[in-house]
C-alpha cells in the first residue's frame, strides 16, 4: 500500500519538469502567465506529497497495532489487581490489589476477591464461593457416665456456591453444603437492593442475634454459643427486608421452615434492631431481637446441645421431646471493638407455649466474651451489624506472620424450667486463632463444661459433673 500511494506522487511531481522546455518557446507575455501557473502547480504538488507522507505514516502505525476485539470476546479489560483496587479502594490491600486502573470500556472485567469476580455490562456479575472446615479433637467425660469419649473428627462444613448481581438492582446467592455425606441447601436467595434497602426471598438466616448472624468463617470459637443450636436457630424459607443507614440497622421477615423440613404449616416472624455508633475510634454495637413461631398441631420440640465441639453426637444437656403450640424468643446483644481488643455478650430468653393446662417454661442462654490480637495492627472485622473477616496487617506470603488472636468466653445454658428438667451448663472456653491470610484460618479451642441436672447420669444417679473438650480446625474460604 505504501508503494501504491508513493508512485502517483512521483509522477505528479515530475510532470512540470517535463513540460518546461516546450513552454519556454512561447511569446514573452504568454511565457510570463505560464510561469505563474507552473509555480502554483508546483506548490500544490508539494502539499500533496506532504499529505501522502502523513497518510503513509498513519497507515504504518495502524499495521503495527493489535486487532480490535469485539466486546463480547473480552475476558479481562484490566489486570485483576488493578480492577479490584478501582472497584473497592478500601479492600485494595486485603485482596492483593496494587493499582487503581479504571475498568475497560464496554467489556467484561475480572477482578479477584478470594475468587474471580466476573463483571459484565449493565450490572451483571458472577462469583464462585465456598468454604472448607476440617475439625478434630477429643472429649473427656467421667467414666461413670458410660459415654464413649476420646478422639473424634469430621468435615464440619464443605460448601460450594455462587453469588452475583443482575441488572436493575437484583442479586442472587446459592450455596450447598456437602458435609456429613449429604447434600443440603445452605442458602438459596434472590435479592433486590436500592440504597440501604435490601429485600430477600428464599432460604436465608432469620434475625436472631449477633452470634447467629456472624458467619461461621468469622466466629471466635469453633462453635457458636450453646443457646443458638439448642433453641433451633437455623436458615428458613421466607421473605425479609432490612435497611441500614446512619449507624442503624433494621431487619424483619416472615418465614416458614427450613427447606429440608417443608412442607408444613409452621411459620415465624423475626425482627432485629441494631445501633452501630462509632465513639472515639471504637466500634460499638447494641441490639435486640424478637422471634415468634407458631407450630402445626401435634408438633414437639427438643432443646439440647453438644459439649462445645460438633464431632460428637453426645448431648449432656437435653430437654427431651415435649409438645408445643408456639414459642416466643427475645434477645439482647452488645459488642465493642477498639483496636486489637473486642468484647461481646448476648442473652436470649425462649418461652414455649404448651397445649392445654401444661406449664409454659422459659429457658435461657447467653455468653460473654473478650478477645485480644497479639499481632500489631490487627483488629476484628465488623460490617452491617455482624462481625466480619479478619484481614491481617502482615499476612503470610507478604513478609508477615498473619494475625494471632486469643479469646476467653463464658457460655451459659439453662434448660430446666416448669417441670422440664433438661439440665444447666456453665461453659468456660479458651480459643487461639491464627489467620495467616485473609482466606485461611487455624483454630485451637479448649472448653470446660460444668453440668447440673445433666441428661446422662453418672454412677449412683449423679447428674452434676464436668466434661472437657479440645478441638482444632483448619479452614479455607473463597
Amino acid at each position: 500500500m505504501k508503494n501504491i500511494l508513493f508512485a502517483p506522487g512521483l509522477v505528479l511531481a515530475a510532470m512540470p519538469l517535463a513540460a518546461a522546455p516546450a513552454i519556454a518557446q512561447e511569446t514573452p507575455p504568454a511565457a510570463s502567465e505560464t510561469a505563474r501557473e507552473l509555480a502554483a502547480m508546483r506548490a500544490e504538488m508539494a502539499r500533496m506529497a506532504a499529505r501522502i507522507e502523513t497518510l503513509e505514516a498513519e497507515l504504518a502505525a495502524a499495521d503495527d497495532a493489535p486487532a480490535a476485539v469485539p466486546a463480547d470476546d473480552v475476558t479481562a479489560a484490566v489486570p485483576a489487581d488493578d480492577a479490584t483496587a478501582a472497584a473497592d479502594p478500601a479492600n485494595a490491600h486485603a485482596e492483593g490489589a496494587s493499582g487503581g486502573a479504571p475498568a475497560g470500556r464496554g467489556g467484561t472485567t475480572i477482578r479477584w476477591k478470594g475468587a474471580p469476580v466476573i463483571e459484565g455490562e449493565g450490572g451483571w456479575s458472577f462469583k464462585p464461593r465456598g468454604r472448607l472446615q476440617i475439625d478434630a479433637g477429643t472429649i473427656a467425660a467421667p467414666a461413670a457416665t458410660g459415654v464413649e469419649d476420646g478422639f473424634g473428627s469430621e468435615i464440619r462444613r464443605a460448601r460450594l456456591g455462587v453469588e452475583g448481581d443482575i441488572p436493575g438492582g437484583f442479586g442472587y446467592k446459592f450455596e450447598l453444603d456437602f458435609a456429613g455425606g449429604e447434600v443440603e441447601i445452605a442458602d438459596a436467595i434472590a435479592t433486590y437492593g436500592d440504597g440501604g434497602l435490601t429485600v430477600s426471598a428464599g432460604q436465608h438466616n432469620t434475625f436472631q442475634g449477633l452470634e447467629e448472624l456472624t458467619s461461621s468463617r468469622f466466629i471466635s470459637t469453633m462453635e457458636r454459643a450453646a443457646f443458638t443450636d439448642a433453641f433451633g436457630f437455623e436458615r428458613r424459607v421466607g421473605l425479609s427486608a432490612q435497611y441500614a443507614a446512619d449507624g442503624w440497622l433494621v431487619q424483619a421477615g416472615v418465614f416458614g421452615d427450613n427447606a429440608d423440613d417443608l412442607s408444613n404449616r409452621n411459620w415465624s416472624v423475626d425482627g432485629r434492631l441494631v445501633a452501630m455508633p462509632e465513639l472515639g475510634g471504637a466500634q460499638l454495637h447494641l441490639g435486640g431481637s424478637l422471634h415468634y413461631a407458631e407450630y402445626e398441631s401435634g408438633t414437639t420440640l427438643r432443646y439440647r446441645q453438644r459439649p462445645f465441639v460438633h464431632f460428637t453426637d453426645t448431648r449432656f444437656i437435653d430437654t427431651g421431646r415435649f409438645a408445643a403450640d408456639s414459642e416466643l424468643g427475645m434477645g439482647l446483644e452488645a459488642a465493642a471493638i477498639a483496636g486489637p481488643f473486642h468484647a461481646a455478650a448476648e442473652g436470649f430468653w425462649q418461652k414455649v407455649d404448651r397445649p392445654g393446662a401444661l406449664a409454659d417454661p422459659t429457658f435461657f442462654g447467653g455468653y460473654a466474651e473478650v478477645g485480644l490480637f497479639l499481632t500489631r495492627g490487627d483488629t476484628r472485622g465488623y460490617k452491617r451489624g455482624v462481625f466480619d473477616r479478619v484481614k491481617p496487617a502482615s499476612p503470610v506470603g507478604e513478609g508477615g506472620f498473619g494475625a494471632i488472636q486469643v479469646n476467653l468466653r463464658y457460655d451459659r445454658l439453662d434448660l430446666s424450667e416448669a417441670a422440664i428438667v433438661g439440665g444447666t451448663q456453665d461453659g468456660y472456653a479458651l480459643s487461639l486463632v491464627w489467620t495467616p491470610t485473609d482466606h485461611t484460618r487455624l483454630m485451637a479451642n479448649y472448653g470446660r463444661m460444668e453440668y447440673r441436672g445433666a441428661a446422662i447420669p453418672a454412677a449412683g444417679g449423679e447428674r452434676s459433673y464436668g466434661v472437657d473438650a479440645f478441638g482444632v480446625r483448619a479452614q479455607i474460604d473463597f
